[in-house]
């Protein structure tokens, strides 16, 4: 919509306000990184930044989608698959391996260790399914999971998708910088943080596909990723002040992970008919975090 051209005053008013906002916004934000430096031990504090550095990585990848250029589907399905390798092998050298290994480590033993790593999974997994199934949210391609007649926007319900798809992962960078030291753990932030840009560029170009506004969809694409970092510091306050749950940590965020691989990523990337694309793109991103997990043990 055309708005007028405002007056010299007026807009050196509306200029000096904007200008005011945004030092209070910056004033408050350095307040509040020096409480957190100040309050949170260094895993908690270095969860924090790894979260914003993948919620950076996604509204990254989102930019692109304000220009008028298209992303194609096959491409958009590549993506999809690439993300989804990533986070495969996040799940089993970054979340799962080591999970057993701490386990050992606790003299539970390599049986029981491994039975400990497989109720995590489980765990995770059906924490997943239960949200999925409670709360309404809508597929990138299939469309809306939720069948009462409720009032929700589909903007919010692409929105619910996203953190089902974000928020395992900042679980997964908490326990990580909590729990297996921080080079194994800035590995696996790193892996997510570059499977975090085509996310937040395909999230923003399904939206654009679905109806909604560039501007809309760019900013709703960059927001997706802010959950990461809550779940971050949440997962890193949990395992910091009891160490005995970093199996169960480690194996719950990989089965929420495998969860959304399984039932979101996948099949979105396979139902328009691009498989072979896709799954190359599965294996790539597999093959590449497995490289940077291996770089940092």
């Amino acid at each position: 919509m055309h708005t007028p051209n405002l007056p010299p005053a007026a807009a050196l008013r509306r200029l000096l306000g904007f200008g005011i906002v945004v030092f209070g916004l910056f004033a408050a934000l350095q307040m509040g990184w020096q409480h957190l430096q100040s309050e949170y031990p260094a895993p908690v504090f270095n969860a924090l930044l790894a979260g914003l550095m993948t919620a950076a990585a996604t509204a990254l990848g989102a930019l692109p989608v304000a220009f008028p250029q298209r992303v194609s589907e096959r491409v958009q399905d590549s993506l999809f698959g690439f993300g989804a390798g990533v986070m495969l092998a996040v799940c089993a050298f970054s979340l799962i391996v080591p999970g057993i290994d701490a386990a050992k480590a606790q003299g539970i033993g390599t049986w029981n260790s491994s039975f400990v790593v497989g109720g995590g999974i489980l765990l995770g997994a059906a924490a997943l399914l239960a949200v999925e199934r409670f709360l309404p949210h809508e597929h990138f391609i299939k469309g809306r999971e939720w069948q009462s007649n409720t009032t929700l926007r589909r903007a919010w319900l692409f929105v619910f998708a996203i953190l089902l798809h974000n928020l395992p992962e900042g679980l997964a960078i908490g326990v990580a910088y909590a729990g297996i030291g921080e080079a194994r753990a800035g590995a696996l932030a790193t892996g997510i943080a570059i499977q975090d840009i085509p996310e937040g560029l395909v999230v923003a170009a399904a939206l654009v596909a679905a109806g909604y506004r560039r501007r809309t969809s760019v900013l709703i694409g960059m927001a997706s990723g802010l959950i990461e970092p809550v779940g971050a510091v949440l997962g890193a306050i949990v395992i910091r002040y009891s160490m005995p749950l970093l199996p169960w940590g480690l194996a719950f965020a990989a089965g929420a992970m495998l969860f959304v691989i399984s039932h979101e990523i996948i099949p979105e990337s396979h139902r328009k008919g691009h498989e072979a694309f896709a799954t190359g793109g599965l294996i790539l991103g597999f093959v590449l975090m497995m490289i940077l997990d291996a770089s940092f043990r």
